[in-house]
């Protein structure tokens, strides 16, 4: 086992994420609920109300009233389980233990790729199309929501781009790994042992600060989104990845090719000549981390980012005609 891995990852302790946050389910709800008008009121005195309330209207789009169908599930009713896993069941009861208990939703835990046929609570949706019935939370967030302190600079980075990951059944990333697993300027590796994929792929997972060492960090989305990228993007190195598919509460699809991060081609052909390029323009390629670590640096106000969190919720409850 890598010991080093194992204590010093770079990755969100969950120990602490349990307490922190098991510690206030116990407490009553009340305490909450009580609360509510107040915190929403309090919206529109802040001096950033526009800036909260664009990022409501951006996770939550619904526009016309639409009912949920008998059937749903109270708020009351969530429970953890084999489908609702720990991180969901908390993620999500930091938010609905503000609102009465009676009132319903359509929950859908997991890496949810489609767009569901009623409103939805969800972490994950597909960019394009008419997705408003996939309603964001910031759920998952104690793996999604890393970020880093990065001591290196660009210029003190290997030439190289690397990737650690699953590579599983990911028909895109077996597609990479075939095409620059023996690449010079590459260094990648699948940290799943299956002996489906050739034995050379197969490395020990690196730790974030062993990623920082490069120039250039892959982020190849996995069934939803790319885990890695916030912290990527809150370093001094730069994410290569297509244009993105799939977003969650990071707003994935906000982000612009070639200011936040690296745009390469669907296929990878184009792989090569991008690095090249950047590594040979390293004041462009400063330019995009500065613009990456401001783009992140948004998400660091917790109280604030729970604050948008309620506002979601209220408004999908207003959009479902229960309040």
């Amino acid at each position: 086992m890598n010991l080093k891995f194992l204590f010093a990852s770079g990755k969100n302790s969950k120990l602490p994420y349990y307490i922190r946050n098991y510690s206030k389910v116990i407490l009553p709800k009340f305490l909450f609920q009580s609360r509510l008008e107040n915190k929403l009121d309090s919206i529109n005195s802040r001096s950033d109300a526009e800036y909260i309330n664009s990022r409501v209207n951006y996770y939550n789009k619904l526009e016309t009233a639409q009912e949920l169908p008998e059937s749903s599930q109270r708020l009351a009713d969530l429970k953890k389980s084999k489908k609702v896993r720990t991180v969901y069941f908390l993620d999500a009861y930091l938010i609905i233990s503000w609102f009465k208990g009676s009132f319903k939703w359509n929950y859908i835990p997991g890496d949810v790729t489609h767009i569901p046929e009623i409103p939805s609570i969800v972490k994950s949706r597909p960019i394009a199309g008419d997705n408003k019935n996939s309603v964001l939370l910031k759920l998952e967030k104690v793996r999604h929501f890393i970020f880093v302190k990065d001591k290196l600079k660009f210029s003190e980075k290997s030439n190289k781009i690397i990737f650690r990951g699953k590579v599983d059944d990911k028909p895109h990333r077996i597609d990479f790994m075939e095409k620059y697993f023996n690449h010079p300027m590459c260094d990648l590796g699948n940290i799943t042992n299956n002996n489906k994929y050739p034995s050379e792929w197969t490395v020990e997972k690196s730790t974030i600060y062993d990623h920082l060492k490069y120039k250039f960090v892959l982020s190849l989305e996995g069934v939803d989104v790319a885990s890695n990228l916030k912290w990527i993007m809150s370093s001094n190195s730069v994410a290569v990845m297509p244009k993105p598919k799939f977003e969650t509460w990071f707003m994935e699809g906000k982000l612009k090719e070639n200011h936040h991060y690296i745009q390469i081609k669907e296929d990878y052909s184009d792989l090569e000549e991008r690095l090249n390029y950047y590594i040979e323009n390293p004041a462009e390629a400063n330019v995009i981390i500065k613009n990456a670590n401001e783009y992140v640096s948004q998400f660091f106000d917790k109280e604030r980012e729970h604050l948008i969190g309620l506002a979601v919720m209220n408004k999908y409850l207003e959009k479902t005609s229960q309040k």
